[in-house]
């Protein structure tokens, strides 16, 4: 197998010469000392590759080495569309599969998958940080919530509507335990009772793709659409308002804010390629230059260490920005889908003493 530029995988790690180790060691120290969270992608690698071939791809998750390296780890599958962590336990991995849902007790090394064939085509799932032993699984046909740390799970689902439950992403609101925002085919729903009752707080009729909770604001949320536009809301997700800038007509596929900078935010989508903002979302403007067109941006994410904005292109390279898009460098993952990007903080016992 040919390994793509800028990769590694955790097996070629344990087999480098020992000069390579101590040089990669100094260097990721180095990284450590301003390093505060670990950077992961979900990705799917298919470049050339048809059923039957000879290409071996490797799909799934990626970390982001301190050498800048992306490192494969966990399990080599083309579906993963999102993962998620316990925050007291960095071992404890949640991703959703074509499957259903896959966790991990041990970081990655072995898997089981809790869900049945009732809940299959994860999409998204997310863990309340206010009381972790409760997980919410997005799906086709709706919701799913587990008490036991992805165990077991039951629908949670009063109050979305019978015919139209498809859940694309599910984002748990950090400040309040079991506030939970999903968004629909039909719109944004929360429920404040884990999932007990769910209400409609934004009607659409597309679905609804990504919602994101500012790290820097708690009560700002953003949600990006199929056809109508991105949205905003200043009150914890009651509430909303389409931002003008941001046409609606054509997907909307996520958003992100850089934690690094409350100013900055970035989105993505198919045809608009990839937008930022500067001002805090007071005005927007194209930041394609240098990316392949057509402008198919599939995903955007900040890496919380630096504030380097990325951008997953359609089947193109990873393409990384140190400017916040007015210029980009190709990275990594050729013939790549991120689906998401996602950050994570640094144990303290591995933030280096100063």
């Amino acid at each position: 197998m040919t390994r793509p530029r800028g990769l590694v995988s955790f097996a070629s790690v344990k087999r480098r010469p020992a000069f390579a180790l101590l040089a990669s060691v100094a260097f990721s120290a180095a990284a450590a000392q301003t390093r505060s969270h670990d950077f992961y992608v979900c990705a799917a690698i298919n470049r050339d590759y048809v059923i039957g071939s000879r290409i071996v791809t490797l799909n799934g998750l990626y970390r982001l080495g301190g050498d800048g390296a992306w490192e494969h780890f966990g399990v080599n599958d083309t579906t993963i569309t999102a993962l998620a962590f316990d925050p007291r336990d960095r071992d404890m991995l949640y991703t959703t599969t074509l499957n259903g849902l896959w966790t991990s007790h041990d970081g990655g090394r072995s898997w089981r998958i809790p869900t049945g064939p009732g809940m299959t085509e994860g999409r998204d799932v997310s863990v309340d940080p206010n009381a972790p032993d409760t997980v919410y699984l997005a799906l086709p046909d709706g919701i799913a919530v587990s008490d036991d740390r992805g165990w077991s799970f039951e629908r949670r689902e009063n109050g979305l509507p019978e015919r139209a439950r498809y859940t694309q992403t599910i984002e748990v609101d950090r400040t309040t335990k079991a506030r939970v925002l999903a968004g629909t085919v039909g719109g944004v729903y929360l429920t404040e009772d884990a999932g007990g009752v769910w209400r409609r707080v934004l009607p659409t009729a597309t679905t609804v793709n990504d919602l994101q909770q500012s790290p820097h604001d708690p009560a700002d949320w953003l949600a990006t659409t199929d056809t109508h536009g991105v949205w905003r809301s200043r009150d914890r997700g009651e509430t909303w308002t389409r931002i003008e800038a941001l046409a609606d007509g054509r997907a909307w596929y996520n958003v992100t804010f850089d934690p690094t900078d409350s100013r900055r935010i970035a989105a993505a989508g198919w045809w608009h390629g990839a937008w930022t903002s500067e001002d805090g979302g007071n005005t927007w403007s194209a930041r394609n230059t240098g990316l392949p067109a057509p402008h198919r941006v599939w995903r955007v994410g900040v890496d919380p260490n630096r504030g380097r904005l990325y951008a997953s292109v359609f089947k193109e390279t990873l393409y990384h920005s140190d400017d916040f898009g007015r210029t980009w460098t190709a990275d990594a993952l050729a013939g790549s889908l991120v689906a998401a990007f996602v950050s994570v903080p640094v144990r303290e016992e591995e933030v280096p003493e100063r």
